[in-house]
């Protein structure tokens, strides 16, 4: 994949996101946008998220990661951006 044309984001998201299906839930809407990177839980409680991919996608993705899954309460999400990887696929660690 090129990297033209593709943004890279890293969010952190605070609030009850572990336990909740979050980052399985982060997979799926990954996938079905075309949006690589991964997601992983972080030791403080939050999911840290790694987003790559056309602006748009990102963007929603974003979107996406402030509301959550059903179960989840976000509270609120940092966003830094990042050089774009080329990764290939969304992981979930």
């Amino acid at each position: 994949m090129s990297t033209s044309g593709v943004i890279a984001r890293e969010a952190v998201v605070h609030g009850l996101v572990q336990g909740v299906f979050f980052r399985a839930t982060c997979q799926q809407e990954a996938e079905r946008l075309g949006v690589s990177g991964w997601a992983r839980n972080e030791s403080d409680g939050t999911v840290r998220v790694f987003l790559e991919g056309a602006p748009e996608d990102v963007e929603s993705m974003l979107a996406w990661c402030r509301r959550g899954p059903r179960q989840a309460a976000v509270d609120r999400v940092e966003v830094v951006e990042r050089t774009p990887r080329e990764e290939s696929g969304f992981s979930v660690d």
